[in-house]
């Protein structure tokens, strides 16, 4: 299986972005989806989770309150809505099939202050 994640950009502080992470072949709906980030010098960091049915979610304390994971197992598809951005925000976002080193490529979320 493969991951492509994409909908990453610049953004004001205060704006928004749509991440979406879709996924090939028949196990997509099978686990926990994972969205990650990595800013320059910084480690790669969970910032939000959801369960194979999407039943339970987890949130860095970070993204609590402005962040949104949801997934469509009929589309293989898992989305992070963000929204209120800040510049703290800014780094390669990732998306990763828990317990797998199956990583989408990421991609590049910049909010400018």
């Amino acid at each position: 299986v493969q991951l492509q994640a994409s909908g990453g950009g610049t953004v004001e502080t205060g704006g928004y972005l749509r991440l979406d992470c879709v996924g090939s072949g028949d196990i997509f709906g099978n686990y926990s989806i994972g969205w990650f980030r990595q800013a320059p010098g910084k480690e790669r960091a969970v910032v939000a989770a959801i369960s194979r049915i999407g039943g339970r979610t987890y949130y860095a304390d970070s993204a609590k309150g402005r962040f949104t994971i949801s997934r469509d197992n009929a589309k293989n598809t898992a989305s992070l809505q963000m929204n209120n951005l800040k510049f703290e925000d800014t780094a390669v976002y990732y998306c990763n099939i828990a317990g797998t080193t199956i990583w989408g490529q990421g991609t590049q979320v910049t909010v400018s202050s």
